[in-house]
């Protein structure tokens, strides 16, 4: 079946997007609801919200919608409306971003098995059984009890430069790998509270059902994620027990939440939590690169990479095509860099 796309390269959707006269909102949302007919909203959604400048990465599964998107100021409330009109997103609750900027440059809709990949068979536990929702201000009276365990339901790269002090942080690289460790985690701890927390929320009410289901009572999840939790505590000026940034898959790479900078470069000592991709585009490792390091290494992460990027822009193409076709599997786009 035809599926409709945006065709326009990177470079042009950029100089598009800087071209534009109104600011833009990022958000997110997501919900688990019952969809029959993914493929036919997946078209119907990418025409209307093409109409309107609507940019993101948006994932529809019958398990429900998982979206993080740019929508122009001028077309919020046409947004909102397109929205409400569909009874699965009725009274959407939206996660407004922590800091604005140019997050997405083009319209992405998927259609997955699964709006979070579990890597579980269906049906292994209840996702109506989630845990209680804590506002931030309750989130952190549950964590002055000694009793009280933590988990972040994010990547190691995700906790690297940013989390809840205290936190057990799985080493995972994908969710589906860090359940299990959680569960692991948190053997003998059946009676204890638990409280998880993730970007937006969307994981974590996997997370909660999943650890409810092997038998733990008293699961809770931090209401919006951290992104809501960072609106209540400026709010409400509440102590931030979250410490550093959050990370965000867009094009602005994280979200500053405190002061604290609690990673490193990884090719120096230097106290750094912004990430990068390596500017070899068939490398494209993410990575920790401070601006000393940036200018040394002209944004490669190795001597290796560098010289690609040195290149001519010719020599360069050629490059980039005969790697296509090898395999080239130690450069993958997250994996946990050895570069100092």
């Amino acid at each position: 079946m035809f599926t409709l796309k945006n065709k326009l390269d990177k470079a042009t959707c950029l100089k598009r997007l800087a071209a534009e006269p109104f600011k833009r909102v990022t958000l997110s949302f997501y919900r688990y609801v019952r969809l029959e007919h993914p493929r036919e909203l997946r078209d119907q959604l990418f025409r209307e919200w093409s109409d309107l400048g609507v940019f993101g990465r948006i994932y529809l599964a019958r398990e429900g919608v998982n979206a993080q998107l740019s929508v122009p100021e001028p077309q919020f409330e046409a947004f909102k409306a397109n929205l409400e009109a569909r009874e699965a997103f009725k009274a959407m609750p939206f996660k407004i971003g922590v800091e604005q900027g140019e997050s997405f440059y083009k319209l992405t809709i998927k259609l997955k098995k699964q709006i979070v990949a579990d890597g579980l068979p269906e049906d292994s536990y209840d996702l109506s059984q989630v845990g209680k929702h804590l506002s931030a201000e309750e989130f952190n009276q549950a964590m002055e009890d000694a009793n009280t365990v933590v988990v972040d339901m994010r990547n190691f790269y995700e906790s690297k430069i940013g989390h809840f002090e205290g936190a057990i942080c799985p080493d995972s690289n994908t969710f589906k790998e860090e359940l299990p460790m959680a569960l692991d985690a948190l053997k003998g701890k059946e009676d204890q509270k638990v409280l998880l927390y993730c970007t937006g929320g969307i994981r974590c009410e996997k997370a909660s059902a999943y650890l409810k289901h092997h038998g733990f009572k008293d699961v809770n999840q931090l209401l919006g994620g951290i992104i809501a939790y960072k609106h209540e505590v400026e709010a409400k000026g509440l102590e931030s027990k979250f410490k550093g940034s959050n990370y965000v898959f867009d094009e602005r790479g994280s979200e500053r939440i405190t002061a604290d900078v609690l990673s490193e470069c990884d090719q120096c000592d230097a106290k750094w939590d912004a990430y990068v991709n390596c500017k070899n585009a068939t490398c494209n490792l993410l990575f920790l690169q401070c601006p000393a390091c940036s200018e040394k290494w002209q944004g490669a992460c190795s001597a290796k990479c560098q010289e690609v990027v040195n290149m001519s822009p010719e020599d360069r193409k050629a490059y980039y095509a005969k790697q296509k076709e090898s395999t080239y599997d130690i450069y993958v786009s997250r994996i946990r860099p050895n570069l100092k």
